[in-house]
């Protein structure tokens, strides 16, 4: 298969996995999304000798540094807009509840949220990438052990993180046995990420 032909494979193969992998991580911003989808792919054509014989997981490497490229960007822009003092952005918004609040599983993000953004990305692209230990290194650009030492220590803050949130809900509540409704939700969402990575 000619390098061409490799590249118009990945494409065709690979196209929506790595658009939903952008998408999470720019909350859906649809322009945003495409933008960085078509990089993420232009790189790949320039790059296609590169191309592994399994390149998802190589694609969503590049899509990270896309991705890091748009956030620097934004950062960028978002800083010359206060300068400047005459858009939305400066005029006071305020942030709305997200509607995950109250789903099950929201004490799992709000546990996620709260850990440095490198054991964010290597839990997001094991949980909703479904990677391997093998495929991330890939995407990370390190080695085996190094990928399944970061994977062990982001899961293990992760667990630290939720057993936070369970303690501070007990005092908030008043309660110390464990029996308030936040409490339980905790206890099951603990229970939940613990059956998941057992």
């Amino acid at each position: 298969m000619s390098t061409d032909d490799a590249f118009d494979a990945a494409y065709r193969e690979h196209y929506w996995a790595v658009s939903r992998f952008v998408a999470r991580r720019l909350d859906d911003q649809a322009w945003d999304v495409e933008e960085v989808v078509a990089e993420v792919f232009a790189v790949a054509w320039r790059r296609r000798v590169e191309l592994p014989e399994s390149p998802l997981p190589w694609l969503y490497g590049v899509a990270r540094h896309c991705l890091a490229n748009t956030v620097r960007g934004k950062g960028r822009y978002r800083r010359l807009l206060l300068k400047l003092g005459h858009h939305e952005v400066t005029r006071g918004g305020h942030t709305v509840a997200s509607p995950d609040a109250e789903r099950p599983g929201s004490w799992v993000l709000e546990a996620l949220s709260r850990l440095a953004e490198a054991d964010q990305e290597v839990l997001r692209l094991t949980a909703w990438e479904e990677l391997t230990v093998e495929e991330l290194s890939t995407v990370l650009g390190c080695g085996r052990s190094a990928a399944a030492m970061r994977l062990h220590r982001a899961r293990r803050r992760l667990r630290e993180q939720i057993e936070t949130l369970r303690r501070d809900d007990r005092v908030s509540l008043g309660c110390t046995s464990g029996k308030g409704e936040m409490a339980d939700k905790a206890n099951k969402a603990n229970k939940a990420y613990k059956d998941g990575h057992a």
